[in-house]
């Protein structure tokens, strides 16, 4: 149902992207805008991992330079049955993550020094499983080509700003539709693209939580990595909103809120349905391989345990 429901949802937003283009140029303008969709889209996808990453100042670790950080992925990789992914490290103090690249072969999950510093292996181990799941599920191209159509509905609109509004009503919206139309595509382009996102957060939680083997080391992560979100701020994320929906969490404000402008699911929604994913399976779980995972200690140096591990 969760593809069912984004793949709805992506057909609207690229409907919404032609939509806008045929409403400043007709046919034309549709397929202007198709075109600038699919050469925004190639350029991303071959670019978007490099770009994010750059933006965070994120560097590449292995396991010479980061021994437990790397094998932790390696092992949660191979659990996932996925080739194994690059790895880098934010000097970032906010405890979050994320994933990118274009298919699970080039694929890189990067976490905060402040994730590494403040949640227990167990945290961690659930934090990364669940940045596997989004490569597993190829949500980071999908999540790419949402903010890419997005992108490109809000600079078609302004196209139509400058050049629609000097037409007649027979033949364009005019200055008061292209006014609306500069406000309000956008907004709905938003707002669909942060549904895309909410969907997907759901699914990645509960594979994570498998693949870990147990939800509850997910959902202990998802209320510490909130709470500092509340607490510690993101500054690169601030300087580049349009990036938010990739974290873990909301780096932006942690909101708690299940809404329209939310870029994530309520964290309380997320950890109920974690919760009642430890009830069906147990909380020791059973991931897709099969087999539990084994208890692990914290991190040292002052790593703490969550709340229910």
């Amino acid at each position: 149902m969760n593809y069912f429901r984004t793949a709805l949802l992506l057909a609207g937003l690229t409907a919404l992207f032609m939509g806008v283009g045929f409403l400043i140029g007709g046919k034309g303008g549709a397929l202007i805008a198709l075109v600038i969709a699919a050469g925004m889209n190639l350029f991303t996808y071959w670019n978007s991992d490099r770009m994010v990453l750059s933006m965070y100042g994120a560097h590449e670790v292995d396991r010479n330079s980061a021994p437990d950080l790397y094998n932790l992925v390696a092992e949660l990789a191979a659990r996932a049955q996925l080739p194994m992914p690059r790895v880098f490290l934010m000097d970032e103090a906010q405890p979050n993550a994320f994933a990118t690249g274009r298919n699970p072969d080039n694929a890189a999950v990067a976490v905060t020094v402040g994730l590494m510093q403040q949640l227990s292996r167990e945290e961690l181990a659930g934090v990364i499983a669940h940045e596997l799941a989004h490569v597993r599920n190829h949500d980071t191209l999908t999540m790419t080509i949402t903010a890419t159509i997005a992108g490109a509905i809000g600079m078609i609109a302004q196209f139509g700003m400058f050049f629609g509004g000097h037409r007649d009503n027979n033949s364009g919206p005019g200055i008061i539709g292209s006014i609306a139309m500069m406000i309000l595509a956008p907004l709905a382009a938003m707002l669909v693209q942060m549904a895309i996102s909410r969907t997907r957060e759901y699914a990645a939680d509960d594979l994570g939580a498998r693949i870990c083997g147990n939800p509850m080391w997910l959902a202990s992560a998802l209320s510490r990595i909130e709470n500092a979100a509340h607490q510690v701020p993101n500054v690169d994320a601030e300087r580049n909103p349009a990036t938010a929906h990739m974290f873990i969490i909301n780096p932006l404000s942690g909101q708690g809120m299940d809404n329209l402008f939310a870029t994530h699911p309520s964290t309380a929604n997320r950890i109920a349905a974690l919760q009642q994913l430890a009830a069906e399976i147990g909380q020791g779980g059973m991931p897709t391989g099969g087999r539990a995972y084994p208890p692990r200690s914290p991190w040292g140096g002052g790593a703490r345990r969550g709340p229910w591990g």
